[in-house]
């Protein structure tokens, strides 16, 4: 599994790198066999030191979580905690995930963007409500069921994911809703 371990605007030390290498390692040896690669990332935020994690597992699946400490290694232990029970809640759909599919999960290209609020209108050919681009991203599509987009959407601390349903190639989005639930946007499905 290949790690890419950062601190933004902190140093860290190569024995903190080799503790987070060998206990996620170990967190995730236990509930994927063929795990991609790992970001971890420490900050500090006032006086707490904060750690978030991605785990890309070979099946097209991201878990994520995120710790916080006033050490830097409670602040991993906090993180490697949640991952370790977000993976253990998912073990048995993880393991299965991949024996479904016949080839690994697809993914697909999209372009996001970013937009810059307008404050005033101009005088265009679009009657004054162009937006102004400020950045302009690829964004990766998975082509996926919609039981495996709501697992994806548990697993990491995204609000949304927009994926192509593996039943009709549609693009379709599960989201958080404000009540716990998740919701589901099918196009397709409309009267």
């Amino acid at each position: 599994m290949r790690y890419q371990i950062t601190g933004k605007q902190i140093d860290i030390g190569e024995a903190l790198q080799t503790h987070v290498k060998s206990e996620l390692g170990e967190v995730v040896e236990k509930y994927a066999q063929r795990p991609t690669d790992a970001v971890v990332i420490f900050s500090k935020s006032a006086h707490e030191f904060v750690c978030e994690s991605v785990v890309h597992l070979s099946t097209g699946l991201s878990a994520s979580a995120k710790g916080h400490a006033t050490e830097i290694y409670a602040a991993f232990e906090s993180c490697r905690e949640k991952m370790d029970k977000q993976l253990r809640r998912y073990k048995r759909r993880i393991r299965n995930h991949h024996h479904n599919r016949p080839g690994p999960v697809e993914f697909g290209g999209g372009a996001s963007y970013i937009i810059a609020p307008s404050e005033e209108p101009e005088d265009d050919d679009n009657g004054g409500i162009e937006p102004i681009i400020i950045a302009e991203m690829e964004a990766k599509i998975p082509h996926i069921t919609v039981g495996e987009a709501v697992m994806q959407l548990e697993l990491s601390a995204q609000k949304f994911l927009v994926f192509r349903n593996e039943g009709h190639a549609g693009v379709n989005v599960v989201y958080r809703r404000e009540d716990g639930n998740i919701g589901w946007i099918d196009p397709r499905n409309t009267n």
